[in-house]
C-alpha cells in the first residue's frame, strides 16, 4: 500500500467531508478513492468515516489520526524537498580532490567559484595523487577529482583536458639560470627532482620521456613534493626541478632558486575533473566547472590541442 497516497485520501476527505468534493481535489475519480479510505481502513484496523447517502463524519478515531496524517504528509513533503536539493547540489556533502601541485590562489579561486555555485554544500575536500584518487573513485570513497594525464580512465567521465606549461627551477648560480628561456638540453648534467613515480606512473614515464626527446637526460632523478624540500634539494645538489609558471617562487633578487621557462619541446601538466561515470550530479559538475574555470584564470591552463589521442571512448578523447 501507497501510505503516503492513502493519507492524503484521507484528509482530503475529512477536510471536504464529501468524497465527490475530495476527488476533484485529488485529481481522480470518486470509486477509486472510496476504495483507498476502505483499504486504508482495513489496514489500519479502524472506522475512519461515518458514511451516509447524505453526508460523510469523521469519526472520533478518525479525527485523532488526521493529526498524525498531516504530520506524515508534512514530513513527507520535506523529504521530497530535500532530496531535490541533493539532487540539485544545492545541499549535501561532496567528497572531492586535489592534487597537490595545484598553487595557493589556483585553489582559492576554486573554491570561491565553487561556493558561489552552491553556497548551501558542504565540502570534504582532500590533497590526494592521481593514483590515490583513481583508486577512491573506483571505491565510490571519493564523488570527483582533478587528475593528471595521462593515466587509466576507465569508467570514469572527465571534464575538459586543460595544459599547465612546465618550466623549470634551478639554483640562482647554475649556468642555465642566466638564461632567459631554457632549452632542455642546457640542463644535462643535473639531477631532477620529480614526485614518486607511484603517485601518477603514467605521468612519471611521459615527462621523463619528454625530457629525453628534448635532449635532457637526468644525472639522477630524486623524488620530493613538498616545497620546502624541493628548494633545500635544488640548493644543496644542484638539483633541478619541474614547476609549472603559477606555482614558481616570487621573482625577487634575493631569492636563491630562480624559475625559468623551457624550450625545446617542453613538458607540461595535463589535468580534468574526473568522476565515476553515471554518478555525475549537479554538484559534481559545479564542481568540476569551477575547477576548470581556476584552472584557466589563476594557473593559465589552456585547452589541450595534442595530435595523436592518448585513449579513446565514445563521447571523449584523452591525449599524450
Amino acid at each position: 500500500m501507497d501510505l503516503v497516497r492513502h493519507l492524503e485520501c484521507f484528509v482530503a476527505v475529512a477536510e471536504e467531508s464529501h468524497f465527490g468534493r475530495a476527488a476533484a481535489r485529488l485529481g481522480m475519480a470518486q470509486p477509486p478513492l472510496s476504495q483507498r479510505i476502505q483499504r486504508l481502513e482495513r489496514e489500519l484496523g479502524v472506522r475512519l468515516f461515518e458514511r451516509t447517502s447524505r453526508s460523510v463524519t469523521i469519526t472520533e478515531a478518525g479525527r485523532l489520526l488526521l493529526t498524525e496524517a498531516r504530520e506524515v504528509l508534512a514530513r513527507s513533503e520535506s523529504f521530497l524537498a530535500t532530496a531535490r536539493r541533493v539532487r540539485d547540489g544545492e545541499t549535501g556533502l561532496l567528497r572531492a580532490a586535489l592534487p597537490p601541485d595545484l598553487s595557493g590562489p589556483t585553489v582559492a579561486a576554486l573554491l570561491a567559484d565553487f561556493e558561489r555555485r552552491r553556497s548551501g554544500l558542504e565540502l570534504e575536500l582532500h590533497e590526494l595523487s592521481t593514483a590515490q584518487q583513481l583508486a577512491r573513485l573506483a571505491a565510490h570513497e571519493l564523488d570527483v577529482g582533478i587528475v593528471h594525464h595521462p593515466c587509466d580512465v576507465a569508467g570514469l567521465e572527465l571534464g575538459p583536458v586543460l595544459r599547465r606549461e612546465l618550466g623549470v627551477l634551478l639554483p640562482r648560480g647554475a649556468r642555465a639560470a642566466r638564461l632567459d628561456e631554457v632549452p632542455l638540453a642546457a640542463l644535462s648534467g643535473h639531477d631532477l627532482i620529480l614526485f614518486p613515480r607511484s603517485a601518477a606512473p603514467a605521468l612519471y614515464d611521459d615527462l621523463l620521456t619528454t625530457c629525453a626527446r628534448g635532449g635532457f637526460a637526468p644525472a639522477a632523478v630524486r623524488h620530493g613534493q613538498g616545497d620546502s624540500f624541493v628548494r633545500g634539494l635544488v640548493l644543496s645538489a644542484g638539483a633541478v626541478a619541474l614547476c609549472p609558471r603559477d606555482a614558481r617562487p616570487p621573482s625577487t633578487g634575493e631569492t636563491d632558486v630562480v624559475w625559468r621557462p623551457l624550450t625545446g619541446g617542453a613538458p607540461a601538466l595535463r589535468h580534468s575533473a574526473a568522476w565515476p561515470a553515471g554518478r555525475g550530479d549537479a554538484a559534481v559538475h559545479a564542481f568540476a566547472e569551477a575547477a576548470t574555470h581556476a584552472l584557466r584564470t589563476a594557473a593559465g591552463a589552456t585547452t589541450d590541442a595534442p595530435t595523436r589521442p592518448l585513449h579513446l571512448r565514445p563521447a571523449s578523447e584523452f591525449w599524450l
